[in-house]
């Protein structure tokens, strides 16, 4: 049976489904895995793309003018992007295949090996050339990890949650990503306050790295708990898993992929100007202090997860489309006053810059665990969202701090990067636009459904 990619029709009422009993206590248990799970990978995802705006153009650049080393050290956050379609085509394959909870795991240790291996990575003055090598290695390993990771997380916390309830409990990945920004602007903060410059330059930057040792164990321990998703439960007991997922998704939801990538463009975009830029756009440029930047990020990222809970409650109410336009509208508006804030150079300024991109971001992150659910079948949901979710952050945020470093240097003016982010806020609003959101039953039970014929299951 085929489904339109995004309006879907009421299942087929024959067989009839068997949903599993769920435990209201693996219900709760999921959802915090999904936060903590995604705080993790985030975490060791984020605190990369600091301390490459920080101290990797000197470690691991040195024969580079400065803003060539800058642009260098921000050209390596780019290439985990190349990897996450490919960490999404084959954490999606096999999520469809075997199930979230297995790839959940093996996506959450391949990232924490590859930020420990990064902090204990000699710089090029050691190894010379084979530093920067092995550190884009690492990198694109982080890529593959984070390609997998959010769909599994995403789609774990959206099918166990109870109706109703889709966009709150979708929150919870989602607000990985906030946390995951406070604590590795905590952890440099904290690491830049106990070292001298220089001593950070040194080896001060190492410890948030290897720390990631101490955060990977406890996110193990948490995940290994969590039973298996009951709507991958119900597909593998229908039989209806298929042997390409892939192949499927690019066949029957070409339009469904479309949207939910489109629908990423613009917070990932937007998100990362705030992850990666601000910080050595703040230093370099305006003159702040390390630790003033640190703080800001901390801040924007205290105020992102709280507009994505909003956001994910709104959605649940008012529907994903409504929100998603919302949070779009409000975070093409706020493009060009953020810069001009943040060039005042003033602490409370900066932080209303980031406060107010907050909300945008919030209110268009907060529905979308929701909004990828509601827009693929179980039998191709991980795929399908895994790689919309990859190409949208390939095409949004990948190259988004070294795009606007280079905007920077090109016109010398911070107005030519806030013209950039709204190009990628109009890209959103192209996919909701385009996005036929069926009404809230319909959905509802389209997350549950298992579609096909079991006699035919598993076939492509």
């Amino acid at each position: 049976m085929t489904h339109a990619p995004d309006r879907h029709p009421t299942p087929s009422p024959t067989p009839p489904r068997s949903t599993p009993t769920v435990d209201q206590s693996q219900v709760r248990r999921a959802a915090w895995a999904s936060l903590v799970g995604t705080t993790i990978e985030w975490y060791d995802f984020l605190v990369y793309a600091a301390a490459a705006g920080l101290v990797f153009g000197r470690l691991f650049f040195p024969s580079l003018e400065p803003s060539s080393a800058l642009l260098a050290s921000f050209a390596t956050i780019g290439v985990s992007f190349f990897a996450r379609p490919v960490g999404g085509i084959l954490a999606g394959h096999l999520g469809d295949r075997l199930g979230r909870k297995a790839v959940l795991v093996a996506t959450l240790l391949i990232m924490g090996g590859s930020t420990t291996a990064i902090g204990l990575l000699p710089g090029y003055a050691t190894i010379g050339v084979a530093a920067p090598v092995l550190l884009v290695v690492l990198r694109f390993l982080q890529g593959i990890s984070a390609g997998g990771e959010w769909g599994g997380a995403a789609m774990l916390a959206v099918e166990y949650a109870p109706p109703g309830k889709r966009g709150l409990y979708g929150s919870f990945p989602q607000l990985g990503a906030a946390f995951g920004l406070v604590l590795a602007n905590l952890a440099l903060l904290a690491a830049a306050g106990a070292t001298s410059p220089e001593q950070f330059v040194g080896w001060g930057w190492r410890i948030p790295f290897v720390f990631s040792v101490v955060l990977i164990g406890i996110g193990f321990a948490i995940r290994s708990g969590v039973g298996e998703s009951p709507v991958f439960q119900e597909v593998r007991r229908r039989n209806a898993r298929r042997r390409a997922p892939l192949a499927v998704l690019l066949r029957e939801h070409r339009r469904g992929l479309a949207v939910a990538t489109g629908l990423f463009v613009g917070v990932n975009l937007c998100g990362y100007i705030m992850i990666a830029f601000i910080g050595s756009y703040g230093t370099s440029a305006l003159g702040a202090s390390r630790s003033t930047m640190l703080l800001v990020g901390v801040v924007g990222a205290l105020s992102w997860a709280l507009w994505t809970v909003v956001g994910a409650r709104w959605s649940d109410r008012l529907g994903r489309k409504r929100t998603y336009l919302l949070g779009t509208v409000a975070l093409a508006a706020w493009t060009f006053p953020m810069f001009l804030l943040l060039d005042t150079g003033s602490l409370g300024w900066m932080l209303v810059a980031v406060f107010g991109l907050a909300v945008g971001l919030g209110l268009t992150y907060g529905p979308q665990a929701a909004a990828y659910a509601e827009l693929f079948p179980p039998e191709v949901r991980y795929s399908g969202s895994s790689l919309a979710y990859a190409i949208g952050a390939v095409v949004g945020g990948g190259f988004a701090p070294l795009i606007a470093a280079w905007l920077m240097v090109r016109t010398g003016t911070s107005l030519s990067v806030s013209g950039y982010m709204l190009l990628g806020c109009l890209v959103t609003l192209a996919a909701v636009a385009a996005w036929r959101e069926a009404p809230r039953a319909e959905r509802e039970d389209f997350v549950s459904a298992v579609a096909g014929d079991p006699a035919g299951a598993g076939t492509v």
